[in-house]
């Protein structure tokens, strides 16, 4: 039998209350089988998040030639031991490399594939395929990678070619480009420096810390240095992966806009690059507070806890941006239940995810009755606004359609959600983590 593809959310009449667990961090996810790989010697990582993004990244490095032991334990949440093969130790694969829909492991595989001394191809799903390369390509050629795209998107080509150093500006600040920046620079013997214009996710250089490479901040530029030369190698990785907070959004959020609510997300990654959701629902009133705070794997992360409260409009824009970036589809959702008008600028990167987020978020939030004007760089939420159950789509986007089953729950008549099934390429059991704080909503099987 076919995964069901069909949720149902009815209106939310009781609170929401109880204390929940989400799957691993994502981001990090992918970024710790894929410097495992690299490394020499066995690998442990906990709590890996087994979702469709990141299974695309195991099967990659498996089919580079790398031993990947799992421990099924929990569905949302394996244990890895991971065979690393050293940086130069993978091997040619038999064919096209499958990414998936994975944007984060075709960008990050570029880095790492360009200094390598055999051939590939990156490849992934159609949709992926619709997704802009050159911002990765271009700096990796820069660096002497024969790196070849399709009129700007994947397939990518890759040769072997010796790389070098460079110093780069990012146009706009992007973890996926820089992170692919410096695997690259792990097989050049000047190392790589990279100029970030704002804040960006930087779990890419906290677990390359972690197994011994030495990369240092200032002034905006991440430097990968050269000092290990005359053998640079990685250590392996011991870590437990954090709960992810793009995930820990949809409850926190449900709580805060379902009357008399009050829950507990426990260990919850924290890393300051990815909680301007966070910052910006505090601004709005949300009743949210941090407890038993820890370090993993260079890491913090901590308990958080929600209850419902009433919320007033708030405008978003710079730095906060790229902290916020994947929780803008939920925020939105939070936004119309805030008195008053909620902005979202310089936030265009929305427009290049798994599918035009800022077109298709107002779109589909308008079928539940919600009040929205697309801007081209963002968008402008009025609330607050009582919304209506309606038939809606999610595009095959994981966090839209997650974003419109915490609508849903806010909305006095059921919402049905279609194309519902890739809520899992990002939070596996997403619904029935929620049911487990009483949330009404079920899947229903396919016709």
């Amino acid at each position: 039998m076919s995964s069901p593809s069909k949720l149902i959310v009815h209106s939310q009449t009781t609170p929401l209350q109880g204390a929940i667990t989400v799957p691993g961090d994502k981001s990090i996810s992918h970024r710790a089988v894929l410097l495992a790989a690299l490394a020499d010697g066995v690998s442990v990582i906990r709590n890996w998040l087994p979702a469709g993004d990141t299974l695309a990244t195991l099967e990659v490095v498996r089919a580079l030639g790398v031993s990947v032991e799992m421990d099924e334990h929990h569905p949302n949440s394996w244990d890895l031991r991971v065979d690393g093969r050293g940086l130069r130790g993978l091997r040619r694969p038999a064919g096209p490399l499958n990414c998936r829909n994975a944007g984060t492991a075709i960008r990050l595989l570029a880095g790492v594939m360009a200094g390598q001394s055999f051939p590939s191809v990156l490849d992934g799903s159609e949709q992926l395929r619709k997704r802009p390369m050159g911002r990765v390509t271009e700096p990796l050629q820069q660096m002497g990678a024969d790196i070849k795209a399709d009129n700007g998107h994947a397939p990518l080509h890759l040769r072997p070619a010796p790389l070098h150093g460079l110093a780069y500006r990012l146009p706009v600040a992007s973890a996926q480009v820089k992170s692919a920046l410096l695997l690259a620079g792990l097989y050049t013997a000047e190392g790589v420096r990279v100029h970030q214009p704002g804040p960006a996710r930087d779990h890419t250089e906290r677990m390359l810390m972690a197994m011994g490479a030495v990369v240092t901040t200032q002034d905006g530029w991440v430097t990968l240095s050269d000092e290990p030369f005359g053998g640079r190698r990685l250590l392996p990785l011991d870590m437990t992966v954090p709960g992810d907070f793009s995930s820990a959004a949809f409850p926190l959020v449900a709580a805060a806009i379902v009357p008399h609510s009050q829950i507990t997300i426990r260990g919850v990654g924290l890393n300051e690059t990815r909680i301007g959701l966070l910052q910006v629902l505090r601004a709005m009133g949300a009743d949210v507070r941090v407890g038993n705070q820890q370090m993993t794997g260079g890491e913090l992360a901590a308990d958080l806890s929600v209850g419902f409260a009433e919320l007033h409009a708030v405008d978003v824009d710079g730095p906060t941006v790229v902290r916020a970036i994947d929780e803008f589809p939920v925020w939105a959702v939070a936004a119309t239940q805030a008195a008053g008008r909620s902005t979202v600028r310089d936030a265009a990167e929305l427009r290049v995810k798994e599918v035009d987020r800022i077109a298709v978020l107002v779109g589909e939030l308008r079928r539940l009755s919600a009040q929205l004007d697309e801007h081209e760089d963002g968008f402008t939420v009025h609330g607050p606004t009582r919304l209506r159950g309606a038939s809606v789509d999610s595009h095959d986007d994981h966090r839209l359609g997650m974003a419109l089953a915490v609508a849903g729950l806010a909305a006095t008549e059921p919402t049905i959600i279609h194309d519902a099934a890739c809520v899992a390429d990002s939070f596996p059991g997403f619904v029935e983590t929620m049911r487990q704080l009483g949330a009404a909503m079920e899947w229903v099987e396919p016709i």
